[in-house]
């Protein structure tokens, strides 16, 4: 599960810098706490990342912290510990994570389209 720190001498959250293991747990215990499949989660999850970069959070370090590189899924798929409807758990954690990323493209491209004022 990711959680978010205070650190001691600013203000702003941060997120912590393992990579890919827990933003697997947090989709995995997220889509498989509910029943049925919120549409709008996609959406929810790419406006937190999308905060965090109006923070000023660095762009691409928040797109590593979303994707899941196909490398991993690959290594994750062919151990051997792992019973088959956890793989399939793997499979759509992956495309779940890949919607996000896009939309939070979307989120960025349009910021940097948006006119400035002087």
């Amino acid at each position: 599960m990711i959680f978010l720190t205070m650190t001691p001498n600013r203000s702003e959250w941060d997120l912590p810098s393992s990579r890919g293991i827990g933003i697997l747990a947090f989709s995995l215990m997220f889509m498989m706490a509910r029943d049925e499949f919120d549409a709008l989660a996609p959406q929810r999850e790419a406006a937190f990342f999308y905060g965090l970069f109006l923070r000023g959070h660095d762009v691409d370090t928040l797109r590593q912290d979303i994707d899941v590189p196909r490398a991993m899924l690959d290594k994750w798929l062919t151990a051997h510990d792992f019973e088959v409807s956890f793989r399939e758990n793997l499979r759509r954690v992956y495309s779940y994570r890949k919607q996000v990323l896009a939309i939070f493209d979307g989120l960025i491209s349009n910021e940097q389209m948006r006119p400035r004022l002087q």
